[in-house]
């Protein structure tokens, strides 16, 4: 019997915290900034160049989180039938966090077992395990750790279904995500569709990323002789399946360095990717056709991935992912059409197929041994069935809601309204007037009223906007927080003079941190490291103890020269404030910069933990290494051993990161 039911589940957790108030101007985009498309064929680098953005702007960064885990009640929606459970976390951007094949007891997915956020999404914060939902702009999906609109419904034949969904700011898309379990289905069924309700192109992204346990024994298969890697070095290469240079990439316990290998799946075939463990079993994901890529991940047995993977779930963890998108590669947005509506399916399940065939030399015939057994769970003209009767009811309204999301698509709707557009058309996943709440108020006033209350200039605006259309109405407002905005706009559309114009505009009229920062990101981003440390100083008069603000300014002031200046701001904060890992690396490296290699070198000795390490950030190992640089005058090769907890490099080759 199919059921859906709410309830909670306890983790250990470090709450994802409070937003960094200062908008990303010129940061937050995406790591993945290839250098080399040489070997991309022609479809492949025009993807690659297209749809870039320069930040994650509206949304605000996630970085208030620390490592210090308590246990917490997560809320869960479980989807339960005689062969699977599954589990979403609702408030963490409705990811699986659990899938549970009941007749062997088997967990198909990494079940994190804590709750870390760390530093790897788009906006910051990031989980590990289960499956992600990912659309927007390549990266982790800026609602990652957000709640969703969430619903129950009831398809035709009785089946409950999980609906979830919201307004995708960068893009001003509607996304959609339906999941459900028939009654007698040995797969979880996930059908989601992706609306532009605009009458022109956007980009657009989608990739499910599917954690799965990692083991000697487990070997991942996809239907492909070749696949495109992708890895820190930033190029991109096409090679051959699946021991391209001696090293079988389909066992990841048998690859160095972590990289990303996105299999070249042929025009025809079907789409789908496994994880099989030494007796031919393991969590299968197939698709239906529009789903095009398919996508290994690894973390490399490098002490530096080891480190990640325990960073992000605790001692003695270890995960790879398989993962499927609308591109071929994880690199590329493609052109939605305007009004367009893009559906497909997806199923998740335990399959079984010949471990002697899957796990044997001949990468066709063990390919073809788990095609053979997932047409066997899961025949592909059923998977089109199913997408083809979604189609029937994927604009049915909700029987009931369950949780709330944003308010955006409210303000959305509201502006449309407004401004005599036609609603979203999207009317099976409603956003009620009552999700409006502080954020989209300074917005909701500048839309009925044409005004923008200023409010407290000490404080930050809550929210900010990135969509052109708000040009006019803000600047019809004049106020110093209309012309604040307006400089967002601009800057976000690369007219940085007119950015610059607009946020002294916003000084005239009264004289803002907010204003001073945005000057000083602006004159980074052109390369005037001395307007901007001026700038800087400006903004830190207005707002001295704001530490998001005193961490961007000394970071500056570090490059412009100036670390004695940063270590006086540093002993101006709190002993809270200085304790934390940012704080106290920017303290260290502020001390060595100024010759005071003993105090860099005590920091270093007690610990330097940084909650908000960005993946690919040497930070940490390129002090240590600095340090002892400084304090033996010699860079011996290959170089001393670097402290483990300071060894987060994802590549092995280079000692010094």
């Amino acid at each position: 019997m199919s059921e859906l039911r709410l309830a909670t589940l306890t983790l250990p957790t470090a709450p994802v915290g409070p937003v960094n108030p200062l908008p990303p101007l010129f940061t937050g985009a995406d790591l993945h900034q290839v250098e080399d498309t040489g070997e991309a064929d022609e479809e492949m680098r025009h993807n690659i160049g297209y749809g870039r953005v320069p930040s994650v702007l509206p949304y605000l960064v996630q970085d208030g989180y620390t490592r210090e885990r308590a246990p917490a009640e997560h809320p869960v929606a479980v989807l339960e039938n005689d062969t699977l459970r599954a589990v979403f976390l609702l408030g963490a951007g409705g990811r699986l966090q659990s899938l549970v094949h009941k007749p062997t007891g088997r967990e198909l997915l990494f079940r994190n077992p804590v709750f870390q956020p760390a530093n790897l999404a788009l906006r910051g914060a990031w989980l590990a395990g289960g499956v992600e939902w990912n659309t927007g702009t390549i990266g982790h999906a800026p609602t990652t750790c957000e709640p969703l609109h969430t619903a129950r419904l009831t398809r035709p034949d009785g089946t409950p279904v999980l609906r979830m969904w919201e307004y995708e700011r960068i893009r001003g898309t509607v996304f959609q995500i339906d999941a459900c379990l028939p009654d007698d289905s040995p797969v979880l069924l996930v059908h989601v569709r992706i609306t532009n309700p605009h009458p022109h192109t956007v980009p657009v992204y989608w990739w499910s990323n599917i954690a799965v346990p990692e083991a000697p024994d487990v070997r991942v298969l996809a239907p492909a002789d070749a696949a495109w890697q992708f890895s820190y070095d930033r190029k991109v290469r096409r090679v051959d399946l699946p021991a391209p240079h001696g090293t079988d990439l389909s066992r990841t316990t048998r690859s160095r360095d972590a990289a990303d290998y996105f299999f070249d799946l042929p025009a025809g075939r079907r789409r789908w990717i496994a994880a099989l463990d030494a007796d031919g079993r393991g969590l299968v994901q197939t698709s239906t056709e529009r789903l095009r890529g398919r996508k290994l991940f690894l973390w490399g047995q490098g002490p530096g991935g080891r480190h990640w993977q325990e960073w992000l779930a605790g001692p003695g963890t270890g995960y790879l992912e398989i993962q499927a998108g609308l591109a071929r590669t994880q690199l590329e947005h493609l052109p939605m059409p305007a009004g367009a509506r893009w559906a497909w399916t997806e199923a998740y399940g335990l399959l079984e197929a010949d471990p002697a065939a899957v796990h044997g030399e001949d990468w066709t015939a063990a390919r073809d041994a788990a095609e053979h057994a997932l047409d066997t769970l899961l025949p592909p003209h059923l998977l089109d069935a199913e997408l083809e009767a979604a189609a029937h009811w994927a604009d049915r309204a909700p029987d009931l809601i369950l949780q709330a999301g944003s308010g955006w698509g409210a303000l959305e709707e509201r502006r449309r309204a407004h401004t005599g557009q036609d609603p979203l058309p999207t009317p099976g996943t409603p956003f009620p007037a009552d999700t409006l709440g502080p954020e989209q108020a300074p917005w909701l006033e500048l839309l009925t009223h044409g005004t923008l209350d200023p409010g407290d200039p000490r404080q930050p605006p809550a929210s900010h906007q990135s969509d052109p259309v708000w040009i006019p109405p803000l600047t019809a407002a004049d106020t110093w927080l209309a012309h604040l905005h307006l400089g967002t706009l601009h800057a976000h559309r690369g007219d940085h003079d007119s950015a610059r114009a607009c946020w002294q505009r916003s000084l005239d009229r009264h004289p803002t941190a907010w204003a001073w920062r945005n000057l000083a990101a602006l004159a980074d981003r052109t390369g005037d490291l001395d307007e901007a440390a001026h700038a800087y100083r400006q903004a830190l008069r207005h707002a001295p103890a704001l530490l998001p603000l005193v961490l961007e300014s000394t970071a500056l002031l570090l490059r412009a020269g100036h670390p004695r200046e940063v270590l006086d701001h540093l002993d101006a904060l709190t002993p809270a404030q200085r304790a934390t890992g940012r704080a106290r690396w920017t303290e260290a490296r502020a001390a060595l910069d100024s010759g005071d290699v003993e105090r860099c070198g005590r920091l270093l000795h007690e610990g330097i933990e940084i909650a908000d390490l960005r993946e690919g950030e040497g930070s940490l190992h390129e002090l240590w290494f600095a340090h002892h640089r400084a304090t033996s005058g010699t860079d011996p090769e290959p170089g001393p051993d670097l402290p483990r907890a300071y060894d987060f490099r994802m590549l092995t080759t280079d000692p010094t990161g």
